[in-house]
């Protein structure tokens, strides 16, 4: 089985979402570019201003934010085929209070907010393609919000173990635990149960 291209995978997705045409596409690649980095490279700091989307195309990242005493709470954690933003940093142009990470080895599909501006207003097919993958992303953060407000850690593991197996193969339980809003601890006991 041949091996699909970085572009290809990206249409693939994004053809999920809507038509596209082929001057879309040559006008996405002209647009973007490739980047590959190595894992622990942070992409996006505290006080920086995101200005970026990425597409990963092999890897996996991690967003996170320090609290007041300096602790990591990671909020996100993106695997192939999936986007990674500073999502109100990148829509309001204000200094970022997230992180993010790599956590692998990575290749990206790179867009700047200019150019996806661009892209925007020249290709009128693209805006839903946008507006659906930001729903997307919407609906998946506000069932993880509901899920820290309303479901206990226990349940919380289950849902996460149900919805995205492939965490506990790519991502540290340290990590998981700080996603969860529980201890180490308490997610090895759950785990034992």
């Amino acid at each position: 089985m041949q091996k699909s291209t970085p572009y290809e995978q990206l249409f693939h997705v994004f053809s999920k979402m809507g038509g596209l045409s082929n001057i879309l596409k040559e006008a996405i690649i002209e647009q973007s570019k490739i980047i590959s980095l190595p894992k622990n490279q942070k992409i996006l700091s505290e006080g920086e201003k995101s200005d970026r989307i990425y597409f990963i195309v092999k890897g996996a990242v991690r967003v996170f934010y320090l609290n007041k005493e300096g602790i990591e709470t990671n909020t996100w954690f993106l695997f192939e085929n999936e986007l990674a933003i500073s999502v109100y940093s990148f829509f309001t142009s204000q200094p970022s209070f997230e992180y993010i990470e790599t956590l692998e080895d990575s290749v990206f599909i790179v867009l700047q907010k200019e150019k996806l501006d661009w892209l925007y207003e020249h290709f009128v097919e693209f805006n839903i393609v946008g507006r659906r993958l930001t729903e997307l992303y919407y609906i998946r953060n506000e069932a993880q919000a509901n899920a820290l407000r309303m479901f206990s850690a226990k349940q919380r593991y289950e849902q996460l173990i149900q919805n995205q197996p492939q965490l506990f193969n790519r991502v540290s339980l340290s990590h998981i635990s700080s996603y969860l809003g529980i201890s180490r601890e308490t997610l090895s006991r759950i785990r034992k149960k």
